[in-house]
């Protein structure tokens, strides 16, 4: 029975890392699996899913507002798939996950998101709200703070390295940007 599941986590926990050893999990046993990331995230390049520790995959694209019911559909008429994988899941919008589900129930084709669960404020994606939920299944990929407590969160830092506390809830960023911390230390971050 398909399933939708959600894959959650702070920055650098290795989310990316899982969705390329499931995939390749897929493809070691003869099945085909169906890989996408978010459009506008292009750090690793255009259409590619990559991991900080070197490995990558290129990847189908999902735009803003794009109808991901009739994406998938139609990647399944052109032949067998197994899995559908879509990484950086926060960027979907409430109503693609609504379509995510709605392929997992109507075409039966088990999806795995990967995705952030909260901002450098606290707040949920929505993407990630509407995953949390509606997916069948969740877990939390895990990563520590720099006290070697469980990361629950992630801080942006700018240019002199101190947390900031306003801005666009997106900004693709990476090391240089996020630091992933536990709670404690976050509030301490950024004062709250």
């Amino acid at each position: 029975m398909a399933k939708l599941y959600f894959h959650y986590s702070t920055m650098n926990a290795g989310k990316s890392t899982v969705l390329l050893q499931a995939a390749h999990n897929y493809v070691e046993r003869g099945m085909v699996p169906y890989l996408m990331t978010a459009q506008f995230d292009n750090r690793a390049g255009n259409g590619r899913i990559a991991s900080r520790i070197g490995i990558g995959q290129e990847a189908d694209t999902f735009g803003t507002g794009e109808d991901l019911f009739e994406k998938i559909k139609d990647r399944l008429e052109t032949g067998p798939c197994a899995c559908i994988f879509i990484d950086e899941a926060q960027f979907l919008g409430e109503e693609q996950v609504w379509q995510l589900a709605r392929a997992v129930d109507d075409l039966g084709v088990p999806i795995m998101c990967y995705g952030l669960r909260v901002d450098f404020r606290g707040l949920l994606f929505p993407g990630s709200a509407t995953l949390l939920a509606l997916a069948d299944e969740m877990r939390e990929v895990r990563t520590i703070c720099h006290c070697g407590k469980k990361a629950t969160m992630v801080v942006r830092q700018n240019a002199q390295g101190q947390a900031t506390k306003e801005g666009a809830q997106v900004q693709i960023g990476g090391n240089e940007t996020y630091v992933s911390l536990c709670r404690r230390h976050w509030r301490e971050a950024v004062g709250r």
